[in-house]
């Protein structure tokens, strides 16, 4: 976390462009102070506007004059132009000796009623293949700062249900239904983020039945599910569906009209269809190259998981590349990254490898699926200590602002409840009490930080 963070506090962080906004910077500790009834001159440029010494005759600078206040602040107005980032620098005298350098960002009207919210849409637990169980997954994931998440075990829905019914009324964090979704005849793994039912358990027998056998209560968000088909009669289906599919290889044929199936329940449940990893490498790609590529050109899907899964660069270095590469073409999907995770902690290296920036109207699981389709979503690699990001370039520059000035803050509050979320999960009396002292305090920082119409 940036020194200027530690030593002080500026809200809000973000505003709207080209309209006055009110500057708080409030210095946190004696050490810092600002001297009574001294002026600070302040200098503000925006970053895309370079250097005036360079281009002087660019725009979008500002030089003021501030005392502090009888709080001890320096509190000032500014109107910010346009959208992007605009660096504040604090003189303490005359002769521009440099006190602190901060940042604040100003946005477009389009985002300026939504909040930025970090999360993963593919995570496992011991109810799969993965470690931990289900509450401890998702504590660990708010410790790591986190707003939403899904558990998405394969073969199975009922493990998201379990663990949202467990943290219901006890923490912000939002938990959506969620599984990974394998039918028959289709190599190709499939997430269902949201939706209200179990598509795997549609497709008789079904290993979400080990719960409770049939019972719509574990297949189904809302208690509502369409009927299921035996095995021999989605195979039935799927070998005439895949008659209609301009592909040269009948398992790639009947592999589509899976996935095309797969589509059409996860639409009708209302959730977010993703295609993960294609170039996770089993024996060879898990997929064809050019069936991905005609997945793409396609899209029975509504995101791709452009991030996630693996460390080595044949992974997600070429996800990106084939991204921007079909995005050249005129196919711009909506992304997101996630980290595909088997375990929570750092003792599995890829925990926290990937993760999403959804710029949502608000956290619900409908709100976090309609901003991703219309994509308002930055996918976000954390493999090494310098992040990086897979996006368009507008989203990319404001979630990169975020990342250095909003979210190291952001985690901070969320390690705390994390902690407690474990607690409460494994039976520690004192934890309910804690947590409910915690509720609201995400939201309380996006108030603080985040001038906008939210």
């Amino acid at each position: 976390m940036k020194i200027e963070l530690y030593d002080y506090d500026v809200y809000p962080k973000v505003v709207r462009g080209d309209r006055e906004s009110r500057i708080t910077v409030r210095p946190l500790g004696s050490h810092v102070a600002f001297e009574r009834g001294v002026s600070y001159a302040i200098r503000i440029l925006k970053a895309s506007e370079s250097d005036p010494e360079l281009f002087p005759e660019r725009s979008g600078r500002h030089e003021l004059s501030v005392s502090p206040d009888e709080n001890g602040d320096l509190v000032f107005s500014v109107t910010l132009l346009g959208e992007g980032e605009h660096h504040v620098t604090l003189y303490l005298d005359a002769e521009r000796r440099r006190r602190v350098r901060f940042s604040l960002f100003s946005v477009f009207p389009d985002l300026a009623d939504r909040v930025p919210l970090r999360g993963d849409l593919h995570i496992h637990t011991c109810r799969s293949d993965g470690r931990e169980s289900p509450e401890i997954v998702c504590a660990n994931y708010r410790g790591h700062g986190y707003d939403f998440l899904a558990i998405t075990d394969h073969h199975r829905y009922y493990p998201s249900l379990e663990v949202i019914e467990f943290y219901r009324g006890v923490t912000d964090l939002t938990l959506v239904p969620g599984e990974e979704v394998h039918l028959p005849l289709n190599p190709a793994h499939y997430v269902n983020f949201g939706g209200t039912f179990s598509v795997n358990a549609l497709v008789t027998p079904t290993k979400n039945a080990e719960k409770a056998g049939d019972s719509v209560a574990y297949r189904s968000f809302d208690g509502k599910a369409p009927e299921t088909v035996t095995r021999e009669a989605f195979i039935r289906e799927m070998c005439e569906r895949a008659k209609e599919i301009p592909l040269e290889h009948e398992s790639e044929r009947l592999a589509y009209a899976v996935t095309e199936w797969i589509y059409e329940r996860v639409k009708e449940g209302g959730g977010l269809a993703i295609f993960p990893h294609p170039y996770w490498i089993t024996n060879g790609r898990s997929i064809p190259d050019e069936y991905t590529c005609f997945l793409l050109e396609n899209h029975p899907f509504d995101a791709f998981e452009v991030l996630g899964g693996e460390h080595y660069f044949q992974h997600n270095g070429y996800q990106t590349s084939l991204y921007y590469e079909m995005r050249a073409k005129g196919i711009d999907l909506p992304i997101v990254g996630s980290t595909d995770s088997h375990g929570s902690t750092e003792h599995n290296r890829d925990a926290t490898l990937a993760s999403t920036i959804v710029f949502a109207r608000s956290n619900t699981r409908e709100d976090l699926i309609s901003a991703v389709k219309e994509k308002y979503s930055v996918a976000v690699d954390t493999i090494s200590a310098e992040y990086r990001l897979v996006g368009d370039y507008r989203l990319v520059r404001y979630a990169s602002f975020l990342l250095e000035n909003y979210f190291p803050l952001h985690d901070l509050a969320c390690r705390a409840e994390g902690y407690y979320l474990k607690q409460y999960a494994v039976g520690d009396p004192m934890a309910k009490g804690v947590l409910d002292a915690m509720r609201g305090q995400i939201s309380a920082m996006q108030r603080k930080y985040f001038n906008l119409d939210l």
